[in-house]
């Protein structure tokens, strides 16, 4: 199957104002096929944010390049759909004024936004909050609509930068299967950064596990656990299998960034 997106040879060096150089990346290579759910998982500091940014366009990379369906990734796009770990809402907007934000944009017409927002707004489970502002809703309720933002302006692949990091364990596993179930009906594709080891398995059918810093993909694996899935998944034996040589590998980077 050929790549949804392709990585090819990216690497990022930060020169400070002083000149010293931090190289964040070595070069990396690595496919995301089409309806893939793919979970970067690496110890902090490793460089998975910054792979994030190039594929989303809003960093450019020292070396190589990105593409999404053969063409060049040379900033930002609506071909991405980006949700942040802080809540990037505008909070002079109602929550469904933020969803239809890039459709307006767009020049989509009043009563097809309209339709597409009321479409995602059940589908995250915000029904009844359309008036609402940011302030007034949780964290959970707040990154709902950043999904539902992202997804209602159709996206060929969605990135998420950890969006789930700031929330209570609780909520962050609703989410999680919320998201989870979403991707399941829609099968759009995503690329889904986080530090967390279970969420990373949970969530994906393939895990990319980044070296410390400078930052490479080290290991993939593939996570072949059936849909749709559940929360209590995470006792069976293959999740633990999983878990287990997962916890090896950053254990080992983490061991080897603090050596740095």
């Amino acid at each position: 199957m050929s790549a949804k997106l392709s990585i090819q040879g990216v690497s990022r060096v930060f020169t400070s104002p002083k000149g010293a150089k931090t190289q964040a990346l070595t070069p990396v290579d690595f496919d995301v096929r089409e309806n893939d759910f793919v979970t970067i998982l690496g110890p902090s500091g490793c460089g998975k944010s910054t792979m994030l940014r190039i594929v989303a366009g809003l960093d450019q990379p020292t070396t190589g390049r990105v593409l999404l369906d053969g063409q060049p990734v040379d900033g930002p796009g609506a071909d991405r759909g980006m949700v942040f770990q802080s809540y990037t809402l505008f909070p002079w907007l109602t929550i469904a004024q933020n969803i239809r934000f890039g459709l307006r944009e767009r020049g989509m017409p009043e009563a097809q936004q309209k339709e597409r927002c009321d479409y995602f707004m059940a589908k995250v489970g915000l029904r009844g909050f359309e008036h609402h502002f940011p302030k007034q809703l949780s964290g959970g309720m707040q990154q709902r609509t950043a999904i539902a933002r992202a997804l209602a302006n159709d996206p060929k692949i969605l990135l998420l930068d950890e969006p789930f990091g700031a929330l209570d364990n609780q909520t962050r596993v609703l989410m999680q299967e919320l998201l989870l179930g979403i991707w399941e009906a829609e099968r759009k594709t995503v690329l889904f950064v986080t530090h967390d080891i279970d969420e990373a398995i949970f969530m994906a059918n393939r895990v990319a596990v980044f070296s410390a810093r400078p930052g490479r993909i080290k290991t993939e694996l593939e996570v072949d656990l059936p849909h749709p899935r559940h929360y209590t998944i995470k006792t069976s034996p293959e999740f633990m299998q999983l878990k287990a040589r997962l916890t090896e590998e950053i254990r080992a980077e983490s061991m080897a960034a603090a050596e740095h």
